[in-house]
């Protein structure tokens, strides 16, 4: 059994996603969700698919004795950001090598980096004028948005697409592919 942690920091609907998809899966289990915050929505979630939830304070997630413990504890093979907004720390990267991967809501390398999230990216690309967006999973590495990229899948953007419209697009797309994804990752090369 593959066992994946989710690291959140918000609502959850990827992660919710992540958990309908995986509940009886034959091969993949999620074991925990972790989350820099201490009661994200992703929480109650968490609780309903009776998967722990562990809080990770900001002294604990640079603390690589803590960190990597907590996931030996749980018995983690791959990690999957899911709204995560901070930084992978480089131990964390070295031991799960290839097996940390995070979904962006871009066609990256464009509207991607530090600060670039949620509802900026969408202003980013409607302030931009682009005729499309779309979703980028990707491996993780020591920088934002920077690893290899395993998918990207399009939407097309209107002029007169609203913000909200256009994350409703994305959201879309987040939902029929990222599960997807991470079952191709997992079982395939990609993790190798």
């Amino acid at each position: 059994m593959n066992r994946i942690a989710i690291f959140a920091s918000g609502q959850g609907s990827n992660a919710e996603t992540i958990l309908k998809d995986f509940k009886d899966h034959s091969n993949i289990r999620i074991a925990m969700i972790c989350s820099d915050k201490k009661e994200p929505g992703v929480k109650a979630i968490a609780r309903s698919f009776e998967v722990p939830f562990v809080y990770l304070p900001s002294g604990k997630r640079n603390d690589e004795e803590y960190l990597l413990n907590l996931l030996r504890t749980y018995s983690i093979d791959f990690i999957v950001l899911a709204g995560y907004l901070k930084l992978i720390p480089s131990f964390l990267l070295r031991k799960y090598q290839n097996k940390i991967i995070n979904i962006h809501p871009s066609l990256l390398p464009r509207f991607g980096g530090k600060g670039m999230y949620g509802k900026y990216v969408h202003q980013a690309v409607k302030d931009a004028g682009v005729s499309e967006t779309g979703i980028t999973i990707h491996l993780v590495n020591e920088e934002y948005d920077k690893g290899r990229i395993l998918f990207q899948k399009s939407v097309p953007v209107d002029v007169h697409d609203s913000i909200e419209t256009i994350e409703s697009k994305v959201r879309k797309l987040e939902q029929q592919y990222f599960s997807k994804v991470i079952e191709q990752w997992v079982t395939s090369s990609y993790s190798s």
